[in-house]
């Protein structure tokens, strides 16, 4: 995309496994042919372009088919990056989703990339017709205007071939663009050894967010950090009774989202009560208000044990309509709450359970419900028809919540978990393992 400007300026285009962010350089460059293999292949590769002579690209497009990613980046003079475009392969995989465009514009030369003062624009496009575009014109740090996008946005575009991607950058100087490959040295690989790991500096596909160390929380004994203060310690796990799921099927949802016909998430289990949770840290401050040094007990997780045997393998589990392919770094889904509130379940009973939760919170009818004292637990419903139940718990504040689902090497469920606030840092870990719990039922 050069347009129609006199004699043509010539880009070179090289490709490689991957992109070292740290360096602006390619890793493990890779012949045309090779990076054609791994195209159709599905495999990560990096197509990188440059004005002749220049160290600094003017674009890079990062490719993986396996994830369903191609995301292309466009650079100023000084190596700052100016622009991103996120797009996702959806559908029967022939289109492309512009899923995220982010643009920095910087200053000054001497304005470091991604400074919190850059003025910046990011559009956020989903394939239902949603989106958001927020503009911050002083940066991270300054008003924050948010709008819906004009409903002729361009959402889709074709995937183009191999050889069929146009450039996005449109400053390379003057005349047509005319592309040309650049030399290869002798390391450039024609069928390249994947067995090597890239350095942490390159660039890897977006990876949703992940659990962190679930099982730490409820160890006693193990260190953690939430960031202001230094130094908890993981106390013994409190259990706050039983929850009973008679339909096989938990729901964990934000109680007080009235909108909700259904709850958020579902995970089936079999049939029975399982164990609730509470996972505590014990801390000291120095306390301005008090004026000395005191010590709490806080709640980090709650979690339904349904297995004495501990995870394995941790997983976000998602609802009806969560589509993974279209989170971004360390992105979530889970259950929304505007109360600070969660709940676990009975989902065959979900909505008497709910009517009897409002009906007790809202309405105060002391028969509806009964309350749980000293507990992130605080509310608990009993349908008696099903003889399903609900129990409600406090989250630290509103927003979305993941619900992350522990699995034993069979792949059966051992642990569903709710962090109610954020994931702290294990700084060291505790005795022994803390053995899950048994189910009562």
């Amino acid at each position: 995309m050069g347009g129609e400007q006199g004699p043509g300026t010539v880009v070179e285009v090289a490709y490689a496994l991957a992109w070292d962010l740290a360096v602006r350089a390619l890793w493990r460059p890779l012949t045309a042919q090779a990076a054609r293999e791994r195209d159709v292949a599905g495999l990560p590769y990096v197509v990188v372009y440059r004005l002749p002579g220049r160290e600094v690209p003017l674009e890079v497009r990062l490719v993986s088919w396996r994830d369903h990613y191609v995301g292309v980046w466009a650079y100023d003079d000084h190596g700052r990056r100016t622009g991103e475009l996120d797009l996702r392969l959806l559908d029967d995989r022939s289109r492309l989703l512009g899923r995220r465009t982010r643009k920095w514009q910087y200053t000054g030369p001497d304005m470091a990339e991604f400074d919190d003062a850059c003025p910046r624009l990011t559009t956020e496009l989903f394939p239902d017709g949603r989106g958001s575009i927020t503009q911050e014109p002083e940066g991270a740090r300054g008003r924050t205007f948010v709008t819906v996008p004009d409903a002729g946005i361009r959402r889709w575009q074709a995937r183009p071939g191999f050889d069929d991607w146009p450039m996005v950058a449109t400053q390379v100087g003057p005349g047509p663009v005319e592309l040309r490959a650049a030399l290869l040295g002798p390391a450039a690989a024609e069928t390249p050894d994947g067995a090597s790991e890239a350095p942490s500096s390159c660039w890897r596909p977006p990876r949703p967010a992940r659990p962190g160390p679930l099982d730490a929380l409820f160890r006693p004994g193990t260190l953690v950090t939430d960031g202001y203060h230094p130094e908890m310690t993981v106390v013994q796990p409190r259990r706050m009774g039983v929850l009973r799921v008679p339909s096989g099927l938990l729901a964990v949802s934000g109680p007080r989202n009235l909108a909700e016909e259904e709850p958020a998430i579902t995970v089936p289990l079999p049939p029975g009560e399982y164990v609730l949770e509470e996972a505590q840290v014990h801390f000291g401050y120095d306390c301005e208000w008090s004026q000395g040094w005191v010590t709490r007990t806080d709640t980090t997780a709650v979690r339904l044990l349904t297995s004495e045997t501990p995870a394995l393998t941790w997983e976000m589990c998602l609802g009806r309509d969560d589509d993974p392919r279209l989170l971004v770094e360390n992105e979530i889904f889970g259950f929304d709450t505007d109360s600070a509130t969660g709940c676990f379940a009975d989902a065959g009973a979900w909505k008497p359970l709910h009517e009897l939760f409002e009906r007790h919170l809202v309405r105060e009818e002391p028969d509806a419900g009964e309350n749980i004292p000293d507990s992130m637990y605080f509310l608990r419903t009993h349908d008696e028809a099903s003889g399903g139940e609900l129990v409600a718990f406090a989250t630290t504040g509103d927003g979305t919540y993941p619900v992350w689902v522990g699995r034993s090497a069979h792949g059966d469920v051992t642990d569903v978990v709710v962090l109610v606030g954020g994931m702290p840092t294990v700084l060291q870990k505790g005795g022994a393992d803390f053995g899950a719990g048994r189910p009562a039922g």
